[in-house]
């Protein structure tokens, strides 16, 4: 099974000032990845090809890297992930800018139904507040939206499975 999924949004600000949420991910001054609702994107040294990381349980290294332009991970786990995801700055002129996430992979074993069923719905939703944290950075005022009933099933269900911190 083979996937392309695409999230993207223009935004009312020039390259450079975009080009700055790219470069920033996973860094103490993250101002795309939604890491207040979800699990932190961490690595285990500052964004360069070869770092290694992910997010909750989806794990991916940097595979190519142009700092204000795009970067692109592949997938390590879960298991039957086989592709990238990335993050890409357009310019459609010179006060806006389209930035976009796309997944590419193909998908084997049980992944086949992990990612119709439990991972796209996730993703969709992390990818859209990020996508919202971006129009903020860039001054703009994002579209009020809620998550889905599945996908606030599914963070309740998984939130139990996971030991909390106590103390």
């Amino acid at each position: 099974m083979t996937v392309r999924n695409v999230h993207q949004r223009q935004l009312n600000a020039p390259v450079s000032q975009v080009a700055q949420l790219i470069q920033g991910l996973a860094s103490k001054d993250d101002r795309l990845w939604p890491h207040a609702r979800w699990s932190a994107m961490a690595f285990d040294r500052p964004l360069s090809v070869g770092a290694t990381g992910g997010h909750g349980p989806i794990g991916y290294f940097v595979e190519a890297y142009e700092p204000g332009q795009s970067i692109r991970f592949r997938f390590t786990k879960p298991e039957g992930f086989v592709g990238t995801h990335s993050f890409e700055v357009e310019s459609i002129d010179a006060g806006h800018t389209r930035l976009r996430h796309i997944i590419e992979m193909r998908l084997a074993g049980s992944a086949r139904l992990q990612w119709p069923l439990v991972i796209r719905p996730l993703h969709d939703a992390l990818l859209e507040d990020a996508l919202d944290r971006a129009e903020l950075f860039c001054g703009m005022q994002p579209a009020p939206r809620r998550w889905s009933a599945w996908v606030r099933f599914l963070r309740r269900a998984l939130k139990r499975g996971r030991p909390t911190r106590r103390g």
